[in-house]
């Protein structure tokens, strides 16, 4: 089943629920603010996305600028700000089986749905 990673808040993701409810295929919204990630679910939506885990961070968030810009950090490192922070995670993300997208901009999705 198809599944998006979903913030109300920000209007490309509720473009790309939008996109996600005009297919007319199933699918699963998971609100990651309110149910955070696990570091092991972000490694494993990281790999999906074949990016490295700075990639999935929004570096203009206040939290990032304030507590973590211009540091050096690991990837275990920045994943676990992530897991702390989930504000930090860029959205929406889709994945659908072993394919997966950060929807920016929302149309990516018609790739993998």
């Amino acid at each position: 089943m198809i599944k998006i990673y979903h913030n109300n808040r920000c209007s490309k993701s509720r473009c790309g629920l939008e996109i996600l409810e005009q297919s007319g295929k199933p699918f699963e919204v998971v609100k990651y603010l309110d149910d955070t990630l696990s570091a092991k679910a972000l490694k494993e939506i990281i790999t999906l996305l074949k990016i490295k885990p700075i990639d999935l961070v929004r570096k203009n968030e206040a939290i990032w600028k304030e507590r973590y810009k211009n540091k050096t950090l690991t990837d275990a490192e920045i994943i676990n700000a992530m897991v702390e922070n989930p504000k930090l995670i860029e959205r929406p993300i889709i994945i659908n089986g072993n394919k997966a997208v950060i929807g920016r901009p929302p149309e990516l999705i018609l790739d993998i749905i």
